[in-house]
């Protein structure tokens, strides 16, 4: 299976409260999701088969046909985790909407920084591969692939490579050591020279095409620094 990455995630947001689902797209699309809406149950059935989200967020109370029958409808159709909202605190409402499938339950109000975590969470349950991938600018590492893609094209890199890019990246920002980097690339037993830090380097400048140093930076008489 192919790595998925955020921007290729698709939510699906089901309630009949404006003003809940406005801040729930504008919050989960500054998170890096695709959000999709309905306003009801058999918009919300239709848009499923539609475009098959990898997640759906669904409230209880809709119109016509509640967020109970959608649930058992949409499992029907697709295994996505659903996380059901309902502004009624009844142990009853979350035992039925489990034994239909649903796998998380949230009380209104709630916080949105929760929704989050909770979204993560049945993300990564459900799609491994997520935990694999990070983006940073315009770079994209799987680990799983032990690739890097720089503007989306995959970066030729030996494993030596690979790894001081990874850790590079992953500390964007920050400015490293020579002897940090040796300590977290090359290990803690190499008995070779400092320099060979300066040598690996310029072959990743040269793989990025970083001439002028904007990527990676020198921090003279310390070490590097990555800005992306």
């Amino acid at each position: 299976m192919a790595s998925l990455i955020k921007e290729q995630i698709n939510i699906l947001i089901v309630d009949d409260e404006e003003s809940i689902v406005e801040f729930i797209k504008m919050g989960l699309e500054y998170e890096g999701f695709n959000a999709y809406v309905a306003f009801d149950g058999i918009q919300a059935v239709s848009l499923s088969k539609k475009i098959k989200p990898h997640l759906i967020i669904l409230d209880i109370m809709l119109p016509g046909m509640d967020g109970f029958e959608v649930c058992s409808q949409i499992k029907k159709i697709i295994n996505s985790p659903i996380i059901m909202l309902t502004a009624r605190d009844d142990i009853d409402d979350r035992v039925k909407g489990l034994n239909l499938g649903a796998d998380d339950y949230m009380l209104k109000p709630f916080s949105f920084k929760e929704l989050i975590a909770r979204i993560n969470a049945r993300l990564r349950n459900s799609f491994p591969e997520l935990n694999d991938v990070n983006r940073i600018g315009d770079f994209y590492i799987d680990d799983r692939a032990h690739e890097i893609t720089y503007c989306d094209k995959v970066l030729d890199l030996p494993p030596t490579q690979y790894n001081l890019l990874k850790y590079l990246l992953l500390n964007n920002g920050l400015v490293l050591s020579k002897s940090t980097i040796l300590q977290k690339v090359w290990g803690y037993d190499f008995n070779g020279e400092e320099n060979i830090v300066e040598v690996y380097i310029r072959y990743l400048r040269d793989k990025i095409g970083d001439k002028d140093h904007t990527i990676i930076k020198t921090i003279r008489g310390i070490g590097y620094k990555v800005v992306v």
